[in-house]
């Protein structure tokens, strides 16, 4: 969740993420800076994609629902971020941080209230498929809109995240267990984000496709049981 200024269930990837920990670590202590170095770009063959992932990425590539943009899924359930070029070529995926409340659809009414006043419960990532595009927030800062209406964006961890939440370090860990900390933005690595999103987002945005926590994966993204029919009654 992120202050606007007006209108403008997979297996989890442990090996994975602990690779980049590792990673993200190492280059930490040589430069003193965390996750703000640069790094490599983790390609979708490095490692497979949660079966959930894996099922909407071959229907978005099946259909072309992406309309010729590029776009990202993120899997809440392994807190990790898959991203995708236009053609639907992977080009990377990260370790995310998402909202601290497990749950799929925003509060009503949430994007209008300041941070201060919004609850617990409320500070979710809400689930479905948003074309995203850039746009200016609080402090005039650039973040990649997800879903406006409820002050939904993508963005580096915040230069004023409190020290107490330990965004940084729950981003390294190895597990996706601690990685609900947000009011609903998804936070990415910092180099991740200017090197491999802002250039493919930055002119005509793209589609963010996020995953459900406990909804049923059909009724969040209904393109997914039509594909599933032509398949059944295939020869």
């Amino acid at each position: 969740m992120i202050p606007r200024i007006g209108p403008s269930s997979g297996p989890k990837l442990v090996s994975l993420r602990a690779a980049h920990a590792t990673t993200y670590v190492l280059l930490a202590l040589a430069g003193g800076v965390a996750l703000s170095v640069a790094v490599p770009a983790w390609a979708a063959e490095s490692a497979p994609l949660p079966v959930a992932a894996a099922r909407v990425a071959d229907w978005i590539a099946a259909s072309r629902d992406n309309a010729s943009l590029p776009y990202i899924i993120v899997d809440k359930k392994s807190a990790s971020l898959f991203l995708f070029d236009a053609k639907g070529k992977p080009l990377g995926n990260v370790p995310v941080l998402i909202g601290i409340a497990v749950g799929d659809e925003a509060t009503p009414g949430v994007g209008s209230k300041s941070l201060a006043k919004i609850g617990p419960a409320e500070k979710t990532t809400p689930a479905g498929r948003f074309l995203a595009r850039y746009g200016l927030a609080a402090g005039r800062q650039s973040v990649l809109w997800v879903d406006y209406a409820n002050s939904v964006a993508l963005h580096p961890i915040p230069k004023d995240a409190g020290v107490k939440e330990r965004r940084r370090q729950r981003m390294l860990s190895p597990t996706s267990d601690d990685n609900r900390i947000t009011f609903g933005c998804i936070n990415v690595p910092t180099a991740f984000y200017g090197k491999s999103v802002r250039p493919l987002f930055r002119k005509k945005g793209g589609y963010v496709y996020v995953l459900p926590d406990i909804k049923p994966i059909e009724v969040v993204f209904p393109g997914l049981l039509a594909r599933r029919s032509v398949e059944e009654q295939a020869p």
